[in-house]
């Protein structure tokens, strides 16, 4: 039945299925409730996660119950058990970009933080806004959350120029990106214009490049002070399987 289940669930469109997600969520949460895995965000916990990916999909990744991916998860983690976003007893100023389902409600409803999300697009922005153009004053936020973005921006070097003018001296920023860790420098090729070429060579069709491990020295070059946390090394095995993380993934730590 498990993998019948999973057979079908891999035959879904990518498209359809998060739709599906969102409205199905409660009977998905239900049907898959188990004990093999737990989605660190609220801690429930299922016999099996949801696939998702473009073209060849990941299994086991997306959470039935938060629809997280392994990034989000990640992310949670992070925040939660090394830094104080969830425990300040000082208000922070934080500014997500393009804000996560998984997220918003959560981040949205905390005492402790002034949230404001921003997106030229998304439903969910307080502030529509072009990341290379932002009309918040210099040195504003405490922290800014901008993940799985700056691989949809040509010019993503005005756009970090812009988050780091925002963030407060002191203040964290979180980048995170799709990045191939084999690769050394960021691949970028515009004469690529067919949408299924482009999906294939980078992931997605509106994804203008591949990061490499050079990101990191881009981001220094900017202004930030990097750390390229690998969270993944510093939790048991047991866990990261567990939660369904991405082993090795880098979570790129920046201040001002």
């Amino acid at each position: 039945m498990k993998s019948v289940f999973k057979i079908i669930l891999n035959t879904i469109p990518r498209p359809l299925l998060i739709r599906l997600s969102y409205l199905a969520r409660p009977i998905l949460a239900f049907l898959l409730k188990g004990d093999s895995f737990t989605d660190p965000i609220d801690g429930k916990s299922f016999r099996m996660f949801l696939p998702y990916g473009y073209g060849t999909q990941r299994n086991n990744v997306l959470s039935p119950s938060t629809l997280s991916l392994e990034r989000h998860r990640l992310l949670w983690l992070y925040l939660n058990n090394e830094t104080d976003f969830f425990t300040s007893k000082t208000k922070k100023k934080v500014l997500h970009f393009a804000p996560e389902q998984a997220f918003y409600k959560r981040f949205r409803n905390q005492k402790n933080i002034e949230y404001t999300t921003t997106d030229l697009f998304s439903p969910l922005a307080d502030v529509k806004a072009d990341i290379c153009n932002l009309p918040f004053e210099d040195n504003q936020y405490d922290a800014i959350l901008c993940n799985h973005v700056l691989e949809h921006i040509p010019d993503d070097t005005k756009a970090m120029q812009e988050l780091y003018r925002v963030l407060k001296p002191g203040g964290m920023a979180i980048l995170q990106i799709p990045q191939d860790l084999k690769r050394k420098v960021t691949f970028a090729d515009d004469t690529i214009t067919d949408q299924k070429k482009r999906a294939a060579i980078f992931g997605q069709y509106d994804h203008v490049r591949i990061y490499g491990l050079d990101y990191f020295n881009k981001l220094r070059s900017i202004g930030f002070t990097v750390i390229e946390e690998d969270y993944t090394a510093k939790i048991s095995a047991e866990l990261v399987e567990k939660y369904c993380l991405s082993p090795g993934e880098i979570i790129p730590v920046c201040f001002k």
